[in-house]
């Protein structure tokens, strides 16, 4: 008994763990190490897999999977209600594409209807490899990540209505018998039943499924609403690949969705892999070899053509030039939804194997060089900055700024505020409620435009531009705070502001403790990591479940911020070449500030009455009285109602201290 098909998938499994392990080593996205699977074992190279239909077979399979999850995670409502950056930054970008390399191979013969599928082709990017790269780099929340993301999402849409026009602008839309208008009238149908289904079939019979609790009957309900759409899109003239996407929709619709979704994946990745390990078979290595350096140049100006359409997009979003140049070059290649359109223009003869050949080598190449072009992105938008002459275009056509009116009234001993995300609003929310004058500076016109209606105080800019800090009166400023999630951009708005203002108190946010001492070199004086504060709200959690009093855990929380961020810089910090830091020298020491109550007993009395050294082991170092501070206050100064003392101690005798200023009843 053969086992042709078996011993091909055990072959094509085990290749792909050897050759993603070395991937994995050399940070190279696994679609580009299932290709290279499909070229090593393909009939081109060493000629390992003899069933190569059985394995395309398998592959259809994935691209059945792939277009019903994109349609699970889409949803009817989300693709009614799309965001602008989504639909005109996917729109612009298309289109240009699209109308740029048809007249590109136009010009060079080709035919109308070649030219334009090649366009399609080359529009498409890899949402797979990019937001891998994002989601490594922890930057999908920076406006460069936002933006990829959006012109992705679209994409992943306009890829079904590619599949449905391909036959049409092949000439073969439908049988020779049918018309035109018969074969959109079967596709109105289509889209009726499955805005039926989703509505009230689909969800009523998922409910009586569920109720069984089991989970088998759920998997083989999902794969079958799945494979009976698709078969039935393509009873009609329509793809298998439109009708697993309809699929996916229909399911989206009932609260079912997320675990439709997590019973599919593992399918779809398996099955997927197969689809990338074909295409890999069917590249031809002496071809690609023969021409290596023409398949290079073709690569190159897929890569310029790209980089600019998706750049030109984003610049007229309104993003300043940085935000351009990074989105544009995440953008560059060639994604893998373009070698599932492809097998459609091999079937419909859109393209020749010659054709097929150069553009599955460009991919290859395109992909392969992904992560590289990404980390380079940074330095080539710092290089452009500091050529470009055009400040409206480094700071972004869209740039409201901070207007002449604001420069007129110079404001001091403000706050800055970079980014308006959660932080943002937070902290600009605390700011306006304490009196607290500030500024905030963010990148996404749209976000700017929406806040200057209500009055905030929000400006357009990208703070790591000297010219956006100098406008933001930086060289007046008491405290800058750095709420963005671009570690990059963190690191040069911080030098940026330390020049500009060596006194300014500089608080950053970074996601990871192994940013803490790059920043507090470049000048930061407090850096907040995301995880730190994470197990430490984790914690105190806990300690609530457990039923501990509120006053242990604030005590808890107090000394674990004292000691343990003192302790995370000395993991990383050596004795010879640290400068004097109070957090650093006195560990478990705290700066902070109370205000005097109306109502408190301290109210009216002297430092010497209140005598905090012996009765509270504190220090009061400063009042602040109106817009006066007193330094160094003697015995004889009174504190009066409104006043701000500043006092040093540790963290809990500083919050028994709390008492004194909450009302009458605190014993002095």
């Amino acid at each position: 008994m053969e086992l042709t098909l078996f011993t091909d998938i055990g072959i094509i499994f085990g290749l792909s763990i050897i050759i993603l392990l070395l991937f994995s080593k050399v940070k190279l996205p696994s679609v580009l190490g299932f290709l290279v699977t499909g070229m090593l074992a393909g009939p081109h190279w060493l000629g390992i897999i003899s069933s190569i239909s059985e394995v395309e077979e398998l592959a259809e399979i994935g691209i059945i999977l792939l277009l019903f999850t994109i349609g699970v995670e889409m949803s009817i409502r989300e693709l009614w209600d799309i965001k602008r950056s989504v639909l005109l930054g996917g729109t612009l970008q298309i289109a240009t594409t699209i109308l740029l390399v048809y007249y590109i191979c136009t010009y060079f013969g080709l035919s109308s209807a070649t030219s334009l599928f090649i366009g399609f082709l080359i529009s498409l990017s890899s949402t797979a490899i990019v937001l891998k790269l994002l989601q490594e780099k922890a930057e999908l929340d920076t406006p460069h990540g936002k933006t990829s993301l959006g012109i992705l999402i679209f994409q992943d849409v306009i890829i079904v209505p590619m599949i449905l026009i391909t036959p049409i602008i092949a000439g073969s839309a439908t049988e020779s018998t049918e018309t035109l208008p018969l074969f959109l009238l079967k596709a109105i149908g289509i889209i009726v039943l499955v805005l039926a289904s989703a509505r009230w079939i689909i969800p009523a019979l998922l409910f009586q499924i569920a109720k069984t609790r089991n989970r088998e009957l759920f998997l083989l309900s999902i794969v079958f609403i799945c494979l009976a759409t698709a078969w039935l899109t393509s009873s009609i003239g329509l793809s298998l690949a439109l009708g697993a996407f309809m699929a996916g929709l229909i399911i989206s619709e009932s609260e079912y969705s997320h675990q439709a979704m997590g019973n599919i994946m593992p399918f779809r990745d398996i099955f997927m892999s197969f689809f990338f390990v074909s295409i890999g078979m069917l590249l031809d290595i002496s071809f690609f070899t023969s021409n290596l350096i023409y398949l290079l140049v073709l690569a190159l100006a897929v890569i310029i053509i790209k980089s600019a359409t998706a750049g030109l997009a984003t610049l007229i979003l309104g993003y300043p030039l940085r935000t351009i140049i990074i989105t544009g070059l995440a953008l560059a290649q060639v994604g893998e939804f373009s070698f599932v359109l492809s097998t459609f223009g091999l079937e419909y003869s859109l393209l020749d194997q010659n054709m097929y050949q150069k553009f599955l080598a460009v991919s290859i190449i395109t992909m392969a060089l992904t992560p590289f072009i990404t980390a380079s992105s940074y330095g080539i938008s710092d290089r452009a900055i500091s050529i470009v002459p055009y400040q409206r275009l480094i700071n972004g056509f869209c740039a409201i700024g901070i207007t002449a009116k604001n420069s007129d009234e110079k404001v001091k001993d403000h706050l800055i505020i970079i980014g308006y995300g959660f932080n943002g609003k937070t902290l600009s929310h605390a700011a306006r409620n304490a009196g607290i004058p500030y500024i905030i500076i963010e990148t996404n016109p749209e976000t700017v435009r929406h806040e200057k209606k209500k009055g905030e105080q929000i400006h357009y800019g990208d703070a790591s531009h000297e010219a956006v800090l100098k406008s933001a009166n930086v060289d007046s400023a008491r405290i800058l705070v750095i709420g963005i999630s671009d570690f990059v951009a963190t690191r040069k708005i911080i030098d940026m502001a330390k020049c500009l203002n060596p006194d300014i108190y500089i608080i950053a946010r970074t996601r990871y403790i192994s940013e803490m001492k790059r920043l507090n070199d470049l000048g930061a004086d407090e850096v907040i990591p995301e995880e730190y504060e994470t197990s430490v709200e984790i914690f105190v959690r806990l300690l609530k479940k457990y039923l501990v009093p509120e006053e242990e855990i604030d005590k808890f929380t107090r000394e674990i911020r004292a000691n343990g961020y003192c302790m995370l810089r000395k993991s990383y910090s050596n004795d010879q070449d640290r400068s004097f830091n109070l957090k650093n020298e006195l560990p478990g020491m705290e700066v902070t500030t109370f205000k005097v109550g109306e109502k408190c007993l301290a109210n009216g009395r002297t430092l010497k009455d209140l005598n905090m050294r012996t009765r509270h082991k504190a220090t009061i170092l400063a009042i602040r009285r109106d817009n006066t501070t007193i330094t160094n206050p003697d015995g004889n100064i009174p504190i009066y109602s409104g006043d701000v003392c500043i006092i040093f101690g540790k963290p809990e005798d500083l919050h028994k201290i709390r008492e004194l200023f909450k009302g009458p009843s605190c014993d002095i």
